[in-house]
């Protein structure tokens, strides 16, 4: 690997560590076993390593917890059983992403004051969500982009309450049957 490589795993290594806030430049540098003159040059800053970096991680998490890590849902079965376990496999993720999820946490109290950060992480979560209808239901965003997209807002927004609720008090969050039987609540309710 080149310096702009070993940068960039470094980089990555301190925002798991460290987190976003807490890495400095010279933490980047021993991680990587580069120079301070090499961020200047690879990446501009520091700040756009970070991001580079932020990107990476989320992009590898994705990837290790996605539709080819997972067992694919079976489209025949009911669509209750179905989520309830996709569910169980995301649960089951939860302690491993704990790290992840933290350093995603910062990285959105950071995006009111961050212009190129919010910037940077707009066409990956809008990604991220035709990802995770393909993870979750199956779905070919090519097929259908529109129906992707919502499904994957939905499943966005509830993967995003459901990790926090984990890193909260993982006692009492949520279950797959728990959510299950909350989707199950909300359908059936009659108006």
């Amino acid at each position: 690997m080149g310096h702009r490589e070993d940068l960039l795993e470094g980089a990555k290594r301190c925002l798991l560590e460290k987190g976003y806030a807490r890495t400095t430049a010279r933490d980047i540098v021993a991680a990587s076993g580069t120079n301070l003159a090499s961020i200047g040059y690879h990446y501009g800053s520091k700040e756009a390593l970070l991001n580079q970096a932020f990107l990476a991680v989320t992009e590898e998490w994705g990837d290790a917890v996605g539709p080819a890590n997972r067992q694919a849902p079976d489209m025949s079965a009911d669509p209750f059983e179905r989520f309830e376990k996709t569910w169980e496999q995301v649960i089951a993720a939860a302690d491993a992403s704990r790290q992840v999820w933290k350093l995603q946490l910062e990285v959105v109290s950071r995006l009111d004051d961050d212009e190129k950060l919010r910037e940077a992480i707009k066409e990956p979560q809008s990604e991220g969500r035709l990802g995770m209808a393909e993870a979750f239901l199956g779905m070919d965003p090519q097929a259908d982009p529109e129906k992707a997209r919502v499904a994957g807002i939905f499943y966005q927004a509830l993967v995003a309450g459901v990790m926090i609720q984990w890193m909260a008090d993982p006692e009492t969050a949520p279950s797959a049957k728990e959510l299950t039987d909350g989707l199950r609540a909300i359908l059936e309710k009659k108006g």
